[in-house]
């Protein structure tokens, strides 16, 4: 049980650093590619990359969707539809660091979600935790130099998470079924419907190369990491899952440091010990039990 546990664990700091990727790479390809267009093909490549794999691997001891799945199923699509549409729209017009920091807001999305639609147990640990990842957080945007600020575009990217939030917790629902399947029918759905509304506010598309480093984006920053956050979910639950999660700032940070040549400053370092605390936490005993 124990080793399931902290497999579980394994899996969702994994999510989130696959989909760390995905903030300074789709901060390039909105270059080039307009943001609804962008998001729609994250999303197919996430539900096509998925649909290819469960063809080259299929689980053989995963549960299918069901009939009584559908309306979670619905919810997820549409979440998803919206969610990235307003990240991308948010990434454009604020920078990618903001932007990633600001997808912290996903966890006190998730959790007060969890608590009060769906009566998931929150011990007072995991409060707590969530108390100094967002203390963390605060403690981040205030090292960015001024770039933080509730401009329009922030507020969209705050829209999406907490878009996000409630879709982690539709997610829960049916986390026992098989991942595969449920990202599979995440990205098809969700990637068609945002393309629709490309379509409808005129997007053009552009070269069929930047599609499909698009896609593959998707598939790896999205699909892979909703895989993996679904197998996590199962066995910690949406609001532990949404807690290990945050650790998605700080690995875009550290590539930030590699790539760009950043140096954080000494807030930095006090961020990073509250948010390894606030994961020590998130990790001690079951909630439920608390």
């Amino acid at each position: 049980m124990l080793h399931r546990y902290h497999r579980a664990i394994f899996h969702a700091v994994l999510a989130a650093a696959l989909y760390a990727l995905s903030m300074p790479f789709s901060k390039w390809l909105l270059a080039e590619v307009p943001p609804t267009m962008l998001a729609a093909f994250l999303y197919l490549g996430a539900g096509a990359g998925m649909f290819l794999l469960s063809v080259l691997r299929p689980q053989r001891h995963e549960q299918p969707l069901r009939r009584e799945d559908l309306r979670y199923m619905v919810a997820m699509v549409v979440l998803d539809i919206a969610a990235p549409i307003l990240l991308m729209l948010g990434l454009k017009l604020t920078p990618a660091a903001n932007a990633s920091l600001l997808n912290n807001f996903e966890i006190v999305a998730t959790a007060v979600i969890a608590f009060t639609l769906f009566h998931e147990a929150i011990g007072r640990r995991l409060w707590i935790a969530i108390a100094l990842i967002t203390l963390a957080s605060v403690l981040l945007t205030l090292e960015s130099g001024g770039s933080f600020s509730f401009s329009f575009g922030s507020l969209l990217v705050l829209a999406a998470t907490v878009c996000w939030g409630l879709e982690n917790n539709c997610t829960r629902q049916i986390a026992a079924r098989d991942p595969m399947q449920i990202v599979t029918v995440k990205g098809l759905g969700s990637g068609a419907g945002a393309l629709v509304v490309a379509w409808i506010v005129g997007e053009q598309f552009v070269s069929a190369w930047l599609l499909c480093m698009a896609m593959l984006l998707g598939f790896v920053a999205y699909g892979l990491s909703i895989y993996y956050y679904t197998y996590a979910q199962r066995v910690i639950g949406a609001a532990r899952t949404s807690a290990y999660y945050a650790v998605a700032p700080f690995i875009g940070a550290v590539l930030s440091m590699l790539v760009l040549h950043e140096r954080p400053g000494w807030i930095f370092f006090i961020a990073l010990a509250l948010m390894l605390a606030g994961a020590y936490l998130a990790s001690e005993t079951d909630n439920a039990k608390e």
